[in-house]
């Protein structure tokens, strides 16, 4: 459920705040017995919160630690992430200014060059915090299957609301109040659980009902 604490959770991993109790570890190494530097360089962050600057499409990939980056490394980062299709828009391409904040670009669009960030960092560990919950399904589709492949490879943590995008996790984590109160696999989880398992039927039939108000023409008896 919102406000259950799953950002909150995630925001202790690069340590934006320290956890007051108990402890974080990767690989067996406690996360604040190494440098902040290096903590955060392995780890590449995309969140539906998109923060771009009044620059280049190329600066706004390749910025912090990864300035200097290639254009060729740019340009693949940006086809990785499906964000190659809308640069031939852009007379200047990856030079194009894209305003304050991004202006220039559909919320897709912004959320692609977030993705491309990602991919150019190539860092071993992925944090995905709603990363298409603000966007139309034709921009999702795309997105989706650029986060697929940037997933490949990495220990990826995915923080959803839409369970459809878990499904195949290793491990489901269940929030609520601030607390961790279920955890398993999709198919376990649906058989003991009471909170997943009526949250996905819950979203199953609102899915269900809104391909068949898709689907039923206007004006027609339904039955």
């Amino acid at each position: 459920p919102s406000g259950s604490g799953k950002t909150s959770v995630a925001n202790l991993l690069p340590r934006f705040y320290p956890a007051t109790d108990g402890q974080i570890r990767i690989d067996d190494t406690p996360i604040d017995t190494v440098s902040l530097e290096s903590l955060r360089a392995n780890i590449a962050i995309v969140s539906q919160d998109i923060v771009l600057f009044d620059d280049t499409i190329a600066a706004n990939v390749a910025y912090g630690t990864m300035r200097g980056s290639s254009e060729d490394a740019i340009l693949a980062a940006l086809k990785a992430a499906q964000a190659d299709d809308f640069l031939h828009q852009f007379p200047d391409g990856i030079h194009t200014r894209i305003g304050p904040d991004g202006a220039r670009l559909s919320g897709g669009q912004r959320q692609r060059l977030a993705i491309a960030r990602a991919f150019l960092k190539d860092a071993p560990i992925l944090i995905l915090d709603e990363a298409t919950s603000s966007l139309d399904s034709a921009s999702e589709r795309a997105i989706q299957r650029a986060l697929e492949s940037l997933r490949l490879g990495r220990t990826t943590i995915v923080i959803a609301h839409r369970l459809s995008t878990v499904e195949g996790a290793d491990r489901i984590i269940v929030m609520a109040g601030g607390e961790v109160i279920e955890t398993g696999t999709h198919h376990a989880l649906l058989e003991s659980s009471t909170l997943y398992a009526g949250l996905y039927r819950f979203q199953f039939s609102a899915e269900a009902d809104d391909v068949a108000d898709v689907d039923t023409p206007a004006g027609a008896d339904e039955h």
